[in-house]
């Protein structure tokens, strides 16, 4: 199937929507919750899968609820169709900060292996399913498991991304990568793990035990701030569950606090 080619907008810098603009008959899928806002005359269905093989059987639909039962992911995706008169817009964004990452998915050969929580919306036709890792260390220390999000399609995709976004393009380099800040990357890209230097450098560099490798030739997206690393900040100055907090940047600490009122 063919992707509906949409046209986009996106709005905003650390806190980014991309508003999709459908023709009459246009449909774009999107995770369940993402939506923002949409015009008058946009209707909305929640499905089974993508809606890429209309033809397919009821038992192939489960399985793709099945694949997304695995990979974590809401069971159901919900479709936007334009069902008004002229040109319709329908806003997604997604629930931490980052940026918006549109890929033409026809530009880097119809593939893209992601990171599960990566995908924001993609214009009707585009294929989202999983993809197993067929190495036991990217597997079991590769910070995703062994499950990745596999999309193919020829349209637009938006992917979305913690902090700031980079794209890099691999001519036969290697590049060694926080396993947490890869968005995704060309199926071409060779994606492995190896061990954060010596022993002393693997507990006490604070870069983690292991690090993943991408080596080829394709395109790489990264990110500068993984959603796992923020929360590890967020609950470790948060208050405990006493009321205590460490007073971070206060020299006043819980007296300001008291002070303060709080």
């Amino acid at each position: 199937m063919r992707c509906h080619e949409v046209d986009y907008e996106i709005f905003g810098d650390d806190m980014q929507t991309v508003e999709v603009e459908l023709d009459p008959g246009e449909t774009v899928i999107a995770e369940a919750g993402a939506m923002n806002w949409m015009d008058d005359g946009i209707v909305f269905e929640a499905k089974m899968g993508d809606g890429s093989r209309p033809d397919k059987g009821f038992m192939s639909k489960l399985l793709d609820v099945g694949k997304r039962a695995i990979s974590g992911e809401s069971l159901f995706m919900t479709h936007f169709t334009n069902q008004g008169q002229g040109k319709k817009r329908v806003a997604f964004s997604a629930p931490y900060p980052g940026k918006i990452i549109p890929v033409d998915m026809a530009r880097i050969g119809g593939e893209l292996i992601c990171q599960k929580d990566a995908f924001l919306c993609a214009a009707l036709g585009t294929r989202v399913t999983i993809s197993f890792s067929k190495k036991l260390g990217a597997g079991f220390f590769g910070g995703e498991g062994f499950i990745l999000q596999r999309l193919l399609g020829n349209g637009m995709t938006f992917l979305h991304g913690g902090g700031t976004i980079m794209e890099k393009q691999l001519n036969g380099e290697t590049i060694r990568v926080d396993t947490g800040c890869i968005v995704g990357f060309s199926p071409t890209i060779d994606y492995d793990i190896q061990r954060a230097g010596n022993l002393k450098s693997m507990f006490f560099g604070g870069e983690g035990l292991f690090l993943a490798t991408l080596s080829g030739h394709g395109t790489v997206y990264l990110q500068s701030l993984p959603f796992s690393r923020m929360a590890d900040r967020i609950i470790q100055h948060a208050p405990s569950a006493g009321g205590s907090s460490k007073g971070e940047g206060s020299v006043l600490g819980g007296l300001g606090r008291v002070l303060d009122g709080d």
